[in-house]
This record gives C-alpha cells, sequence and structure tokens, in this order.
C-alpha cells in the first residue's frame, strides 16, 4: 500500500506515492536523492539527519514522510542561495568547524535553529544548544567559533 504525499523541499514541491514506515531521511535521501542530510543512527541520537521542518529543526529520522506531507522542508542543499554559501556555511568553512564533514549539515541546520532563537549566543548557550547532534571527530571548538561568527555577521 502506498500513500500520496505532497512536500516542499527546498522550495521545489515533490508529489509522490510512498510506504506508509517510510522515514522523512530515507524520503530525502533515497527518494528524492538529496545526500546532504545524513543517515548516521536512525535513533534520533546523533542529529546527522537534522532538517529544518516549518522552518524549526527536526531529526528527519524520527518523522515518517506521511507525517510531513503538506510541510515545507529546508535541508543542507536549500540553505544556500543563488549568490552563495549561507552565512552559517561560510562560517563552518571559514572557521574549520568540521573536519570529516559527516555531521556538519545537520550541526548547520541546527545552529540555524538555534541563532533563529538567540541570535547572539555564548559559547555555553551554542554547546548547549548543540547537545542533540553529535560529532565523532572534533573536539567541537572550531563548532563553537564557527557558530559565534555567524552570529556576529561572519568571518571575524
Amino acid at each position: 500500500m502506498k500513500i500520496p504525499v505532497s512536500i516542499t523541499i527546498n522550495g521545489r514541491r515533490y508529489d509522490r506515492n510512498v510506504a506508509p514506515r517510510l522515514l522523512l531521511v530515507h524520503f530525502i535521501r533515497d527518494v528524492l536523492g538529496l545526500t546532504g542530510t545524513k543517515v548516521g543512527c536512525d535513533t534520533s541520537q546523533c542529529g546527522a539527519c537534522t532538517v529544518l521542518l516549518d522552518g524549526v529543526s527536526a531529526k528527519a529520522c524520527t518523522c515518517l514522510a506521511v507525517q510531513a506531507d503538506g510541510t515545507s522542508i529546508t535541508t543542507i542543499e536549500g540553505l544556500a542561495g543563488d549568490d552563495g554559501l549561507h552565512p552559517l556555511q561560510e562560517s563552518f568553512w571559514n572557521k574549520h568547524g568540521l573536519q570529516c564533514g559527516f555531521c556538519t549539515p545537520g550541526m548547520i541546520m541546527a545552529s540555524h535553529e538555534l541563532l533563529r532563537c538567540n541570535p547572539d549566543p555564548s559559547a555555553e548557550e551554542i554547546r548547549h544548544g548543540l547537545e542533540g547532534n553529535l560529532c565523532r571527530c572534533t573536539g567541537y571548538q572550531n563548532i563553537v567559533r564557527a557558530v559565534q561568527d555567524a552570529a556576529a555577521g561572519g568571518s571575524q
């Protein structure tokens, strides 16, 4: 049995018939081919699958595609504009807020939510705001610096 869904992702509407148990992360990656959203754990522990669901950060491994019917989603691919990278993406690049890069899309999407709610967070507030996103490579210091840089308007 398939269920029809209509989901807008990165400004483009997708109408598909999906299995009722298809996770949103697999819809994004496997059905639509947008591979920036990562599958890290399938248990909502790592945050690699974080997207913006109607403007609010959400872990795409905890949501079924049918639950996202009628919503608007932004993935890491949708943050950048026609004029270049989003300021958070630039700051992660400039401040070396990544190593292997696997967690980076989720970190950036969670940071987007953090800055929306708190445009001038302290280092402690950034660390607390990103607690749901795990990085296995870094000590988080450059990630914190990247978020601080983006909050300050970029490349300090």
